[in-house]
């Protein structure tokens, strides 16, 4: 082989890599070909995830990365070549969306779920589509100030969620001596929290922003000044099927090229949204800026 035909050669195999060849790339995906066979799609989506994924006044799952996923879908149309394509939800939560991917039950997870490297070792993500920091919701009239406030109290956080880990490792700095609870999902977290049965609810701060908007007096939560380490958020899929992480990756970051994804991302978090149409007032960040910019599923 020549020097030019290998340098060729190269080039062609990094435009693959890099999405700009999703659609060849594509053809050779098991989930693609289950989809084909099924002539359906199933997407997975959280009830109480907002804005990402939740479900919405009438009682359909709607938000930020449902609009993306609906892209995927009309992506996968075309690549499939079916003139339709049924689309089924499945609601997962904390605990089970990993497993459903694994076993095949769910073909991408459109809902709020941070990339990291222990989840990599099961599970597939696309280049991030948000970036996040683990934080505290109180009660305001709590009297809570800083997380060094709740030594010895009972904090609760999501079974399943990387807050888990955190709140673990807050604890254990600080030595806080906290109590940690963990609730089933999002909505219970935060009912146990509006009940007085935990002082502190440890969750993504875009999360909790949502969870506080939706409630029926959101001035009577409020953040501790405290933020962890960045988090970065993507859609999920099964683990090693490269050929559909070229699509998807493909279509999102298309959409950052264009435009369009700063434009999904103003209509979720930057507009009122439902069910209450409440503003969440979360403009686009640097980091995000960042990853629009340069598309990228790294965790570092």
């Amino acid at each position: 082989m020549t020097k030019f035909a290998r340098v060729l050669s190269i080039l062609s195999g990094l435009a693959v890599i890099g999405g700009l060849g999703g659609a060849a790339a594509a053809v050779d995906s098991p989930t693609l070909a289950r989809i084909k066979s099924n002539g359906a799609i199933t997407i997975g989506h959280r009830e109480a995830s907002i804005p990402f994924s939740y479900l919405g006044p009438d009682q359909k799952p709607i938000g930020f990365s449902l609009d993306l996923c609906a892209a995927i879908v009309e992506r996968i149309k075309a690549e499939t070549g079916l003139t339709s394509l049924k689309v089924n939800y499945v609601p997962v939560n904390s605990s089970n969306r990993i497993p459903l991917i694994q076993s095949g039950t769910v073909d991408i997870e459109c809902g709020g779920t941070a990339n990291d490297r222990k989840r990599q070792e099961q599970v597939s993500f696309s280049v991030a589509t948000f970036v996040s920091q683990p934080r505290w919701l109180v009660k305001a009239d709590s009297g809570l100030k800083t997380a060094g406030d709740l030594k010895g109290k009972t904090i609760v956080v999501t079974q399943g969620s990387n807050a888990v880990g955190f709140a673990q490792g807050v604890n254990a700095k600080e030595q806080l001596g906290f109590n940690i609870v963990q609730a089933k999902d999002h909505a219970e977290s935060f009912l146990m929290l509006n009940t007085g049965r935990a002082a502190a609810f440890m969750e993504d701060d875009i999360l909790l922003a949502g969870l506080k908007a939706a409630a029926p007096n959101p001035d009577a939560l409020i953040f501790l000044p405290e933020g962890y380490a960045k988090i970065y958020y993507g859609l999920m899929f099964t683990k090693g099927d490269t050929g559909f992480k070229a699509l998807v990756d493909d279509v999102l970051s298309k959409q950052m090229a264009s435009g369009q994804f700063e434009k999904t991302y103003a209509k979720w978090f930057t507009r009122p949204i439902p069910p209450k149409n409440e503003n969440l007032a979360f403009p686009l960040t640097v980091e995000l800026t960042e990853r629009i910019a340069h598309p990228s599923d790294a965790v570092d």
